[in-house]
């Protein structure tokens, strides 16, 4: 990078290393035996991520009416606990015991137990007894997988329809275990109206928490979406945390599921990823969770005895892998670049810290490195971010389509009150490089510094003061 002269990089840390995290990923579909976790558990471990999002999968577990086998997810439970991470279950999806419709369907994908006594009962005996059996190691339940989307609730998006259930199935939880913590929402859209049903069918009375997907590569998306949905619980009840449960990006074009029909390349996966994410935690979530770890199969429209209808490969994941004939990912699950950039948030945002206003502001002058002017105005994102000691992190990019642009070009920014530029570097989110501040971009002023015309990307860049990175 001119005028930057790299002097080392972010150091990737094992999940065991970091005490505490807002970050996340998802682990899922291991209810349907889409990938071998024997082979993702040591690579998903040195990544540094905490929080791992794992589907129940009721019809696995419960086989023979009344009883439950948790042999299958006890080991993936205990294994990633014992590699220093913490499991959280989504409690999901039907079962062909009780339901008929079921029956038809690969993984009884979004078949919610609702239509007779007999499946509700069946269900609350099931989330009961998941929790007691995994009271003291999981501690968050997720009731259901995006309740507000046709694949995932096939009669049809209810809010008020699931603000019921899901008020059942929290109490449920509780019964097995007071000390869980009940997640609502799950939802896929930011759909307002399907929330304030829930709503006011009493969800939130069963909420420790909610979450929500965000599949978008828009900036301003991003942000606004948990701001909306923040604003509408904080009305009934404040103070209710909110889960980032499900976002991510393709490496490569062809793949089925969310943002498919992009021109998606291993690139515009890293920087969505990184945009994403930092945006979560600038709108303070509990914790943000990227999808996935694996490349695999979708599998939420699979007909049962039709193998064709659920070989739609999803390429999501930080790791990628070749496919069998049933759609199993196989091969050697080889890590992408986007692997070394959840390593390198991971390791940046790690331990205790809050969104926060910083004394940085940018001021547009004359770039003779691009021949014009830095750039300014709504393009130009920032989040600032402080830890209690008083390190501060301000972390900018420059807002270019991810699909059909690629950016680069200057900003200038005025610092006050952070110090001298000295103390502070120059970080890339992407891929963890880490440069001091040079004396020919830093002018001293009386009460702070100006930093002319540093490099700007459309990828996610940092200037760290003081010593935010562990």
């Amino acid at each position: 990078m001119y005028r930057f002269n790299k002097t080392g990089e972010v150091p990737a840390k094992c999940a065991s290393e970091i005490e505490r995290s807002r970050l996340g990923i998802g682990f899922e579909k291991l209810d349907r035996d889409v990938f071998d976790p024997e082979k993702a558990y040591l690579p998903l471990s040195r990544i540094g991520v905490k929080h791992v999002r794992l589907q129940s999968g009721w019809m696995k577990t419960e086989r023979e009416r009344g009883v439950y086998d948790f042999s299958w997810l006890d080991s993936i439970v205990d294994r990633l606990i014992a590699e220093g991470m913490e499991p959280w279950l989504c409690l999901c999806y039907g079962n062909p015991l009780y339901s008929e419709a079921a029956k038809e369907v690969f993984g009884a994908v979004g078949i919610p137990p609702i239509c007779t006594d007999e499946e509700k009962a069946a269900w609350a005996a099931y989330c009961r007894a998941t929790a007691e059996h995994f009271r003291g190691r999981i501690t968050y339940y997720e009731i259901w997988n995006e309740p507000d989307g046709k694949s995932s609730w096939k009669y049809g998006p209810d809010g008020r329809e699931y603000g019921k259930f899901a008020v059942a199935t929290a109490a449920a939880v509780k019964a097995g275990d007071p000390g869980a913590k009940t997640v609502c929402g799950a939802v896929c859209r930011a759909n307002l109206c399907f929330l304030s049903e829930a709503v006011a069918a009493g969800m939130l009375d069963a909420a420790d928490a909610f979450s929500y997907h965000c599949y978008t590569p828009n900036d301003k998306v991003m942000e606004d979406t948990p701001r909306a949905i923040a604003a509408l619980l904080r009305r009934t009840k404040p103070g209710l945390p909110l889960i980032q449960g499900e976002s991510g990006a393709q490496s490569r074009g062809g793949g089925h599921g969310a943002l498919r029909t992009g021109a998606w390349t291993e690139d515009s996966q890293c920087k969505y990823m990184a945009r994403h994410l930092v945006t979560d935690l600038a709108c303070g979530v509990e914790f943000a969770s990227y999808f996935s770890t694996m490349d695999m199969i979708e599998a939420l429209n699979g007909v049962n005895g039709d193998v064709g209808s659920y070989l739609d490969y999803g390429y999501f994941g930080v790791l990628g892998a070749g496919f069998d004939e049933n759609g199993r990912a196989v091969g050697e699950y080889r890590p992408k670049p986007s692997y070394r950039t959840l390593q390198v948030l991971a390791s940046v945002f790690e331990g205790d810290f809050k969104p926060a206003d910083l004394p940085v502001i940018s001021r547009p002058a004359a770039s003779g490195l691009v021949f014009g002017h830095d750039v300014g105005g709504f393009q130009l994102v920032s989040h600032g971010f402080e830890r209690p000691d008083g390190g501060a992190a301000y972390v900018f990019w420059y807002a270019a389509d991810m699909i059909s642009e690629s950016f680069c070009g200057t900003a200038t920014f005025i610092v006050s009150g952070m110090g001298d530029p000295s103390d502070a570097r120059f970080v890339d989110l992407v891929d963890g490089s880490v440069y001091p501040i040079p004396e020919s971009v830093a002018e001293q002023l009386p009460g702070g510094y100006i930093l002319h015309n540093l490099p700007l990307s459309d990828r996610p860049r940092m200037l760290e003061f003081g010593r935010f990175i562990r």
